[in-house]
C-alpha cells in the first residue's frame, strides 16, 4: 500500500522511519499506531494496514535498527522504544492515538501507555508480556541460540539487506536484539493498574506467551465484570477485553487478520458487546 506520507524523523539519535496511511487531520479521526514485532519492519504490517486504513488513519514505524531506521550505538530497551513512539506522535502533531503492537511491539505499546498516558486512548497488546516470566522458559533459551545466519534467507534478512548493505551491521543488530529479548522488561502489577487506556489482550493458546500470563495482564488492566458474572449480561462497555485464539502459535496469530480485525475494530469503536436475549 502506498502511504499518504512517509519519511524519517530525528528522534533521540535515530533517523526513525514512519509511514502515514490516511489523513491525520480528518475531523474526529483517532489514528491507529501499529508497532511491528521483533525483527519486523513496516512492510510486514501491510495486511494490518489494509485491514484498518479504510476506517481510520494508520501510522506505522520502523523501530531502532529495523527496516529503514538505521541502528546506532544507542542501547535498545522497551522503555526507549516507547519514548520513540511518543516522539513520533508528537512530531506528527497527534495528540492522542490508539495503539496496537505485536510481540515486541506489544511491549512497546505497554511502555508508551505507561510512560506517556496522555497519548494513548486504547491499547491492543497481541502476543506480548509485561514480565519476563510471561514467556514459556523455552522462549529465552531459543532467543539465546539465535545467530544472524538463522535469518540469512528469510524475509527478515532480505529486508535488512535491502536497506543496510553492511553484513557486520546485521550481526551487531541481531546480538543487540537478543539482549533486548532475553532481558525483557518487568512492569509491576501496580504500574500496570495505573495504565489509563482501555486495553485488549490477544494471545494464541499455543503462543510463546503463557495463556495464564495473558489472563493476568487482562485482569491487572481492569478486565473482569462481577456484575456481568452475577446477572449474565453486560451493562457497560468493558474496560479490558481478552481474546484467546485456539490452535494458534506466536507466528500464526500475526497472520490471523481476518479473524481478529472485526474484534479489534469493535474494541476501537467502543461497540457494546452483544448479549443474546434468553427471554
Amino acid at each position: 500500500m502506498e502511504p499518504s506520507r512517509r519519511g524519517h524523523l530525528p528522534i533521540d539519535g535515530l533517523q526513525l522511519y514512519y509511514e502515514v496511511h490516511g489523513d491525520l487531520a480528518a475531523p474526529g479521526a483517532v489514528p491507529l499506531l501499529l508497532v511491528p514485532g521483533a525483527f519486523q519492519s513496516t512492510e510486514f504490517m501491510t495486511p494490518w494496514v489494509a485491514a484498518f486504513a479504510d476506517a481510520r488513519p494508520v501510522i506505522v514505524v520502523d523501530q531502532q535498527g529495523h527496516g529503514r531506521t538505521p541502528d546506532t550505538p544507542r542501547p535498545m530497551s522497551y522503555e526507549r522504544f516507547g519514548d520513540d513512539a511518543a516522539a513520533v506522535l508528537s512530531a506528527l502533531e497527534v495528540a492522542r492515538a490508539d495503539v496496537m503492537g505485536y510481540s515486541q511491539g506489544g511491549a512497546v505499546g505497554l511502555q508508551l501507555a505507561l510512560r506517556h498516558p496522555q497519548l494513548v486512548s486504547k491499547l491492543v497488546v497481541m502476543s506480548a508480556t509485561y514480565r519476563p516470566d510471561g514467556w514459556y522458559p523455552a522462549v529465552p533459551r531459543a532467543i539465546a541460540d539465535l545467530t544472524s545466519a538463522d535469518f540469512a534467507d528469510t524475509p527478515i534478512g532480505e529486508t535488512f539487506r535491502r536497506h543496510t548493505s553492511d553484513p557486520q551491521a546485521f550481526e551487531t543488530y541481531v546480538e543487540k536484539m537478543k539482549v533486548l529479548g532475553i532481558e525483557d522488561h518487568d512492569i509491576s502489577d501496580a504500574d500496570m493498574r495505573s495504565i489509563r487506556a482501555r486495553a485488549m489482550v490477544i494471545v494464541g493458546d499455543a503462543d510463546g506467551v503463557r495463556p495464564g500470563h495473558a489472563v493476568e495482564m487482562f485482569t491487572v488492566l481492569g478486565g473482569g465484570d462481577e456484575e456481568a458474572a452475577a446477572t449474565g449480561v453486560m451493562s457497560s462497555v468493558p474496560r479490558a477485553r481478552l481474546v484467546v485464539l485456539p490452535a494458534t502459535s506466536h507466528i500464526s496469530i500475526f497472520v490471523a487478520v481476518d479473524v481478529l480485525e472485526p474484534m479489534i475494530t469493535a474494541f476501537l469503536d467502543d461497540v457494546h458487546p452483544a448479549d443474546a436475549s434468553l427471554w
